[in-house]
């Protein structure tokens, strides 16, 4: 092993990952100084930088149909803006006292040490995969980096026959099972909860359910996977629960994901009780002035409950990189909190939530009041209009808006966006009905589904 460090005037800035966070950070970085006052160094220990995890679902179903379509910044252009970046390498080791870290090259093996006078970690996540018998068994995938998605794609491009088991029906277990039903597979899906996405209330799982049913996908709901079975051949067969078998040719874990901090951990850096990194406001690690840390490797302070949270999601993690460069760079910039927006689909079902379900409102103590309506995309009379539900919680006595959840066809996602600025904004559900929403018929009913909801919850809020 070697010290590679030649000291010079400049600053080293040294980057973990290069994804979204940490080259966002890098990029920032470079445009607030110049390379004769700042060294950048990053390691990435994948094939590729700068891409869209959230689009490999697209790209394994075939509506994308290369990785580098996926991708916003090669290795060479962050290269040519004078970033060191070292791909195919991972780091192993933070030296938190020293200063430095050690990486290994994975093609050669060889280590080497480099020193920081700031570091940015923004390892990301890893999909969860379950202690049990037969989870490592080739024909089983997590779905996390384009290096996974590749794998999977070989995978399906290769196997014996055409059957599917995806083990989890959150959003990564959801899209998967799309994508892979658009590749010709019979699918099953395996749910430990009552409904799918369990990020929303059962009541809005069930229309997800009924959706995934209409696409042909096999639903098996209130089911833990006990092991994966293989064949002679050691490759995947089948997945048990306690009472059945289910034939598999590939299994996908949609399980959700846990930050990778392996390393944090290893080097004594604070983590929250969801295994996060903890940071303040600039995104710098509790306690290290001179460590930042972003994206799926973080906890976040959830603007509605008031607690942090781990939140897995691009979006975050490009405006994390954007404050850690800032600070890096001599800027002040701060990410004061998410409310927890999300959407998704299935087929031409849109899926949409933000802020607190009935179970996340009850844990952090707060009363509240529920509705659920339904509604239309479009005025009811106006081609193509199509149904949508939207439920909605309140806060008991104030109004103030908890949460919102959408499912419905076309133009239902989005209008999540509405309830997501009235939750950052802390408005009450009163304040909502006089929002001043576009209208015409073929946008929108005279009142917008969101404002309906927000008038049945004023009502119910006043009786309360």
């Amino acid at each position: 092993m070697n010290m590679s460090r030649t000291r010079d005037t400049r600053e080293r800035l040294v980057v973990i990952g290069g994804d979204a966070a940490g080259m966002s950070a890098a990029s920032q970085a470079r445009r607030l100084k110049g390379p004769d006052a700042l060294e950048i160094v990053a390691f990435e220990r994948g094939h590729f930088t700068s891409y869209s995890a959230c689009g490999i679902p697209y790209w394994v179903g075939g509506d994308v149909t290369e990785p580098e379509q996926l991708i916003a910044r090669t290795p060479e252009e962050h290269r040519a803006r004078d970033i060191d970046l070292r791909m195919r390498t991972e780091v192993m080791e933070i030296d938190v006292d020293r200063q430095r870290v050690r990486a290994r090259d994975l093609e050669s093996g060889a280590d080497s040490w480099t020193s920081y006078d700031k570091l940015v970690i923004a390892t990301g996540a890893r999909p969860i995969r379950p202690d049990m018998p037969g989870v490592d068994a080739p024909g089983v995938h997590g779905v996390q980096t384009l290096d996974d998605g590749q794998a999977l794609i070989d995978t399906l491009a290769h196997a014996r026959g055409r059957e599917a088991v995806v083990v989890g029906a959150g959003y990564i277990g959801v899209e998967m099972a799309e994508a892979l039903i658009n590749r010709g597979y019979e699918v099953t899906v395996v749910n430990r909860g009552s409904e799918p996405m369990s990020t929303l209330d059962p009541d809005m799982g069930r229309l997800v359910h009924e959706a995934m049913e209409g696409l042909g996908v096999t639903m098996v709901d209130d089911a833990a996977v006990t092991k994966v079975l293989t064949g002679e051949d050691g490759r995947v067969r089948a997945v048990a629960t306690e009472n059945a078998e289910y034939p598999a040719d590939v299994v996908v874990l949609g399980i959700g994901v846990r930050p990778e901090t392996t390393l944090a951990r290893a080097a004594g850096l604070p983590l929250g009780r969801h295994g996060g990194l903890l940071t303040d406001l600039a995104m710098r690690v509790r306690g290290h002035e001179n460590i930042w840390a972003g994206g799926d490797c973080v906890e976040v302070l959830d603007l509605v409950s008031g607690q942090e949270r781990h939140i897995a999601l691009g979006t975050h993690a490009n405006k994390h990189g954007q404050v850690i460069g800032t600070g890096v760079g001599g800027g002040y910039a701060t990410f004061p909190g998410v409310v927890g927006t999300a959407v998704s689909k299935v087929c031409d079902l849109e899926i949409a939530r933000t802020g607190l379900r009935e179970k996340d409102a009850r844990r952090v103590g707060l009363q509240f009041v529920s509705v659920t309506i339904e509604s239309t995309s479009r005025a009811g009379y106006y081609p193509g209009a199509s149904p949508m539900t939207v439920k909605m919680l309140a806060e008991r006595r104030t109004g103030r808006l908890l949460g919102v959840q959408i499912v419905g066809r076309e133009g239902a996602g989005k209008r999540v966006d509405i309830a997501a600025v009235a939750l950052t904004a802390g408005m009450t559900v009163e304040q909502m009905t006089a929002l001043d929403l576009g209208y015409a018929p073929p946008f929108s009913p005279v009142w917008d589904p969101v404002l309906v909801a927000a008038r049945k919850a004023a009502a119910k809020v006043r009786a309360s």
